[in-house]
């Protein structure tokens, strides 16, 4: 893989392969981070995740600089104190999925290493995709739910290990010989401490308490987050204040657990290893 020198990942795919890894394809290019698919001699491909990247996409270029620009988009620079704080997140990120590393369906860390300017991890390479591209293509309701029973149970581990998620959605969700695995902890935190800013808000997968507790939101998070991407997958909506018009879609046996899963109030919110159990009894 050769990208274009002006690629704003370009020097980072640079720096990897000065320190030998062999990278093969540029799967994202974030605010804070590059994925990409690399390996090291004759040993097998994995996912890099290296902790460098660019604040966020300003706007395209005029179409007369676009010429000379090779038709990339203008990335703004962080700062050196913007930088810093990058890169103790993304070492928070990287510590968390160490700890996580045994918990059934999470993505584990296999390998870290630090360079001048930026830290990196690997992960594992799944076949299957993200759970976006499954909703897209495939039309198995039974599958899809098996997959969603494991990222079920994958938050439940996390939550056993004192870890919320509060970014459940569908790039999140990995698949892999047909199994769900929760991956990007990156925001994630650890129950018995605060982190991140007070208010955050709104996405459509996170939920009411974000807008005025983010910093402190506990597992109760994680499981409306998953329960809108339950309701988005069965019904191909999104769920809708004042009442939700497709339930008729959603199983009998598993209705009452996503609905109670969706309010408003985190303390009525079922556990995760109920909506998991909810998610399994379904198959039966």
């Amino acid at each position: 893989m050769n990208l274009h020198p002006l690629h704003p990942a370009a020097w980072v795919v640079d720096q990897l392969r000065a320190d030998h890894w062999q990278v093969t394809n540029l799967l994202a290019f974030t605010r804070a981070s590059t994925l990409v698919i690399a390996h090291r001699a004759s040993r097998k491909p994995v996912v890099l995740k290296a902790g460098f990247g660019s604040n966020h996409v300003l706007a395209e270029l005029p179409a007369e600089q676009q010429s000379a620009a090779y038709g990339f988009y203008w990335y703004a620079q962080m700062t050196d104190a913007e930088r810093a704080l990058a890169r103790q997140d993304f070492r928070h990120e990287a510590d968390l999925t160490y700890v996580a590393g045994d918990a059934d369906h999470v993505v584990p860390l296999l390998d870290q290493g630090h360079g001048e300017r930026f830290d990196w991890y690997t992960m594992p390479l799944c076949d299957g995709g993200n759970f976006r591209t499954f909703m897209a293509s495939c039309e198995d309701t039974a599958e899809g739910l098996n997959i969603l029973a494991d990222v079920a149970e994958g938050l439940d581990a996390l939550h056993r290990l004192g870890i919320v998620h509060r970014d459940v959605y569908q790039e999140n969700i990995l698949i892999h010989q047909g199994c769900g695995l929760i991956t990007d902890l990156g925001a994630a935190r650890r129950l018995a401490s605060p982190r991140g800013p007070e208010h955050r808000g709104p996405e459509v997968h996170w939920p009411p308490e974000y807008l005025t507790g983010y910093h402190r939101a506990g597992t109760a998070a994680d499981v409306f987050s998953l329960a809108v991407l339950i309701y988005r997958y069965l019904c191909a909506d999104i769920p809708r204040l004042g009442g939700h018009a497709n339930l008729t879609r959603i199983p009998t046996v598993l209705r009452p657990m996503v609905v109670a899963a969706l309010a408003d109030q985190p303390g009525d919110r079922p556990a995760m290893s109920d909506l998991a159990t909810a998610l399994r009894t379904t198959q039966n």
